[in-house]
Order: C-alpha cells, then structure tokens, then sequence
C-alpha cells in the first residue's frame, strides 16, 4: 500500500513555489497516494488533471483580524482533512500555507514546512512558531538552511534544490511556432541580438533595472531586442521603456503555458530580482543555453553559478562582477524603485558592460552557454525524488506541544 503525502499550497496560479507543488505531485504519484490541498482554485495555471484536489474554498480575507482569524479556519478545515485522509506527510509551500500546516498537525503526521523565500527568515516570529511545530523545514536554498540554523539554532532542515525536466524544457522549445514583433535581420541587415528573463510583474523582479540596462546595451548595440515573459499588463514598465526610447525593441510576451519557445530565441538571460527563492526561470533559461547574467540577490543565483560558492565568500561582499564557473554573477541591485528614466545607477551600468562584453566575444559567450547548459543537468527529476523518499523514510517525532488550529472547535 502506498504512503499518503498532503501538499498544501494556497493557490496554484502562475508562481515559482505553485509549480513545484505541482510538480512535485506529478513526480511522486508512483510512491504516494498524493492530495494537493489549495485554499482557493481561481486561476490555476498549471495543468493538473488527474490530481487529487482538494479546495477548502477559503480565499483571501482583508485585514489583521480577517487573516487572523482565516489562519485558524483554514487550519481547523485542514487538520479536519488530515484526520480524515490520514497522510504520512503534509509538506506545504509558502508563508500562509506553512502557518496552516503547523497549526493544522496531529502528531500522526510528519509536518515539512517549505521555506521559498529568504524573506520567510527574516519573519522572526512565524519562524518562532514554525520551529515550535515542524519536523522537518525544507530550504530551497543552502543560504536559507544556513541562516534558519545560525540565528534561530533550529537544525532539523534541509535543502531540497527545485527539480527541473531538462529534456521536456528542450523538447517544448523547439515545439511548435511562435509570433514575436521582429525579424531575423533588423533593417540595416544585422542579425537580432536577443535578451530574455522571465517573471510576474512585481517589484522584487527589479524590471526597472533591467529596462535601464537595457538601454545602454542597445544604444551600443542597435540590433538587441529584449524580451519579458510573465503574468502582469507591465503599464509602467511599457511607459518607461517609451522614455527610454527602447519601446519598439522590448516585447512584453505575458504569461505563457509553454514559454521555452520563446527563450530559445534568446542567447542571454538576464535577472536583476531584489530577492529571489531559488530563481526557477534562471535554471530553465540556462537548461536551454542561455549564458546566465545575474544579480547576487538573496537566494539562490551565487549556488547556481558559482561551484563551492560557500567556499567564496567574495560573492556575497564583491562590489563588481564575479565570472563565475556556470554564469556571471553581479552585486545586488538597488531595492528602491526608480522609474526615473534619466537616472542611471552605476550597478546598472556594470551589468550592461557584463552584457556587451559577451554579445562582442562569442567565444565567452559560448563558454557561458555550454557552462549554463551543463549546470541545468545537476538539478534533475532523479535526484529530487530521492531525496523526498530518503526524507520520508525516517520516523516520525513525538508532537511538542498543541498547535493553536487543534484548539478550534
């Protein structure tokens, strides 16, 4: 008989933490009799037809006592789901679905608290209480595990690295055709030069720099074209790119379900986020032969590109470009939002001088290409699944204490 494993998930529209969910069900069904339990379907963006679903139909509510107050619903819907499905494991993704999968336990279960972003740890007091509750906290990111193990001494963790399909990533690019607002050649008869990175319109993607650095890379090099995949409208972006005078070489492609057919008319990926989780686009991008030009944001980008990055403690202190062993790894953007179009800041300038320095040197280019592509294999389906069965292999540990949801009648 199959083990039963819960994946607890507030919603499953377009998102990093949301695909891995999905995908993790889809990796597992041949081990785990699998429920995903959402709080709200609206929007779903991932295929996930023959999974077992369950919506407890408890969206987003307004204000401090409204959330509150939803937090303790949601965990006494979910608890009432666990007692009655019995899972082995509840292993949840993001902050709302964490603090429902804590406040939900029943000492039946093993409780995995997934950790997606370096802001979590930063909230000391739902770490406080994720400690108090969880058997286990999954990191996607070494960074993370260190920091949940250094400032709060909790050392039941792990890293568990997003698991990407390589070859289905390939497959999709080159499957099927795509419309996009510029030929081969521009009209001086110089080939495209194309730049992509992918993500939802949010300021923590820091599009604004990148729509800066893009401006001096084309006003050096008139045949670079940029192109933004991602769920948003992009409204003030569109209207910086027109006083940029870059509006007609940008195109804004919006979501899409198979985006890697667009990528592959890339040759560099650029990602210039504020703070990341563990950037899964970066990944998808290098597993199609893009060279990886990124900011050294918290988390993620130093582990992908830099091999025994934690032996390089420069990484986390250099104040110009590291060329790392699988891509080119650049100091942290300014986090304050500047849709000042006259306004260049020196940060952004280095990153346009990374980027000209690889569209003008096609041997680097091609080194960080192979490199990019060849780093993708490391993080395979094989592995990932491994390690969840290793993880869920161990005992389960005796409850410490009530959790607040159990005390909901």
């Amino acid at each position: 008989m199959k083990r039963k494993l819960m994946l607890i998930s507030p919603m499953l529209h377009q998102g990093g933490f949301e695909r891995v969910c999905v995908t993790t069900a889809r990796l597992l069904e041949p081990h785990f009799d699998i429920t995903i339990v959402i709080f709200d379907s609206a929007d779903i963006a991932y295929d996930v037809s023959g999974l077992h679903i369950v919506d407890i139909q408890m969206g987003v509510k307004r204000g401090v006592l409204g959330k509150a107050f939803n937090i303790l619903k949601r965990s006494h819907r979910v608890r009432q789901l666990k007692k009655q499905l019995k899972p082995d494991v509840s292993y949840s993704f993001g902050p709302s679905a964490n603090m429902v999968n804590a406040f939900s336990k029943t000492g039946k279960e093993k409780v995995w608290l997934g950790l997606r972003s370096y802001m979590d740890v930063r909230d000391k007091g739902k770490i406080k209480l994720f400690t108090k509750f969880a058997d286990l906290i999954i990191c996607c990111s070494k960074t993370i595990e260190i920091e949940l193990k250094n400032k709060y001494k909790f050392n039941k963790t792990t890293t568990l690295y997003n698991p990407y399909d390589v070859k289905t990533i390939q497959r999709q690019a080159k499957d099927g055709k795509i419309l996009i607002p510029w030929e081969e050649f521009d009209s001086q008869g110089r080939e495209i030069r194309c730049l992509a990175s992918m993500g939802r319109e949010d300021d923590l993607k820091g599009f604004w720099h990148m729509l800066k650095v893009f401006s001096l890379v084309h006003s050096q090099i008139p045949e670079a074209r940029l192109l933004i995949l991602g769920e948003g409208s992009f409204e003030e972006y569109r209207k910086l790119a027109v006083e940029l005078n870059i509006s007609d070489e940008i195109y804004f492609a919006g979501m899409q379900r198979v985006p890697y057919r667009y990528l592959m008319k890339a040759e560099i990926y650029l990602l210039t986020s504020l703070t990341e989780g563990f950037p899964n686009a970066l990944v998808e991008g290098m597993a199609l032969g893009l060279a990886a030009v990124s900011t050294n944001c918290l988390t993620g980008p130093a582990e992908i590109l830099l091999k025994n990055y934690e032996s390089a403690p420069e990484s986390k202190t250099a104040s110009s470009e590291i060329y790392g062993d699988y891509g080119i790894l650049l100091p942290p953007m300014t986090e304050e939002k500047d849709l000042d179009s006259g306004h260049i800041l020196p940060e952004e300038e280095l990153m346009a001088k990374v980027i000209l320095k690889l569209l003008t040197n096609d041997d680097l280019l091609q080194k960080y290409q192979k490199a990019a592509m060849d780093r993708a294999q490391d993080f395979t389906y094989e592995r990932y699944v491994q390690q969840i069965l290793d993880l869920a292999a161990s005992p389960v540990p005796s409850p410490t204490c009530e959790p607040p949801g159990n005390m909901i009648k």
